[in-house]
């Protein structure tokens, strides 16, 4: 995982970004609330996060490190590219697909005129960087709530 991680950082570092990494102990506030996700939603349920008090959680997501960074940000020195990879935590029941405890890697960029074409393109990118040019890369139209827009990326095996 720590050489995957590694490569991927230093893939996105040469393409611009920032390597930002965030609290694993968080607050529900830039977990929940900057996310724009409802206070009656499922994943903020007990039986979903592992909270703390009621206002501290083990993250269950990188996400938070973009409401800080976007927060502390001077748009007027330039865009904002960044991937956040690290440690979050659910409750799910471990078994062969699932953990409690895995690792998630997100990226943002923030600049005028940027399209899908550019969310294409890296990801294209990176998954021919990761898995060779010889694979076959499909990205599917998906609907996930918490992105917009939002693709799935299928890679051939041979």
């Amino acid at each position: 995982i720590t050489q995957i991680i590694d490569d991927l950082e230093g893939f996105f570092m040469g393409m611009g970004y920032q390597v930002l990494t965030g609290p694993e102990v968080e607050e529900d506030h830039y977990n929940f609330e900057m996310m724009n996700i409802p206070k009656d939603h499922p994943a903020r349920d007990m039986q979903e996060t592992f909270y703390i008090t009621n206002e501290l959680l083990m993250r269950s997501q990188t996400s938070p490190m973009q409401a800080r960074t976007m927060e502390k940000h001077d748009f007027t020195k330039g865009p904002l590219k960044m991937i956040s990879p690290g440690v979050v935590y659910r409750r799910d029941d471990d078994d062969a697909t699932h953990s409690h405890q895995f690792h998630q890697m997100e990226g943002l960029v923030i600049d005028k005129h940027i399209t899908m074409a550019d969310l294409k393109g890296t990801l294209l990118a990176m998954c021919q960087h990761v898995f060779g040019k010889d694979r076959t890369i499909r990205l599917r139209p998906s609907y996930f709530p918490f992105t917009e827009p939002s693709v799935e990326v299928d890679v051939s095996c041979f």
